[in-house]
């Protein structure tokens, strides 16, 4: 059985082998979703500043925050898929997160700046979902797999940024977080799997895990929580 559109095949009556498809949208590094991989990492690396910014940090911690942010789930990701860590071969990607960082300096003080830190971290769970999975896909990953590298592509820079900036991880809280992303990158994979084209795939995806999240922050959505034990009387 081959999957086509999309960079698994599976052969039935056999061991799985799962080897490479050529995709152009995913396989060559030129053109491996250039417009959301540069968006994502924009976006993360802009919230690594507003978080930076929120602890009152100077301009190099800005752009410390910025670079880690915007690259750190990107490169968990190829560390784990045996690729090229992305930002190293594309000095542009770490000149992103400088910019972004450098235009919160700029900005300075804003009395919306923690707001937009939410709304931004939300675009980037839903994009770095998807970015995450394709990537993985293009490197002939099983399909479960390749939603694993998506959410951790999406979740993973979030981490660290909180970590460093001394501040509840995202995996502590009941919003729905790394939920977005999961549903980010296990659609665009179902949808692949479809042979559905690669940009409705991806603006589907990217919609729905954005409305997700937008849901959480605006009404509060959360998973029901691990139930607590009865009280004895």
């Amino acid at each position: 059985m081959v999957w086509r559109g999309q960079a698994w095949r599976y052969r039935a009556g056999g061991p799985a082998d799962l080897t490479p498809l050529i995709d152009a949208d995913l396989t060559r590094p030129e053109t491996v979703l250039p417009l959301l991989d540069f968006a994502g990492v924009a976006v993360f690396a802009a919230t690594g500043a507003l978080a930076a910014a929120r602890e009152k940090h100077d301009l190099v911690t800005f752009a410390f925050f910025g670079a880690i942010t915007g690259v750190g789930g990107g490169t968990l990701r190829d560390l784990l898929i045996g690729a090229p860590v992305f930002w190293v071969q594309d000095w542009r990607y770490i000149a992103v997160c400088l910019l972004a960082a450098a235009t919160f300096w700029v900005l300075g003080a804003r009395s919306w700046r923690f707001r937009a830190l939410l709304w931004l971290d939300a675009v980037g769970l839903a994009a770095y979902g998807v970015m995450g999975a394709a990537k993985a896909a293009s490197y002939g990953v099983a399909p479960l797999i390749c939603v694993v590298m998506g959410v951790l592509t999406a979740c993973f820079g979030g981490v660290v940024r909180d970590v460093l900036a001394g501040q509840p991880s995202i995996l502590l809280r009941r919003e729905l977080n790394i939920t977005a992303a999961l549903l980010s990158a296990g659609l665009f994979v179902s949808l692949k799997a479809l042979t559905v084209p690669t940009w409705p795939a991806v603006a589907v995806a990217v919609a729905a895990g954005f409305a997700l999240r937008a849901g959480a922050l605006l009404w509060g959505w959360s998973l029901p929580a691990f139930p607590s034990a009865p009280t004895r009387h």
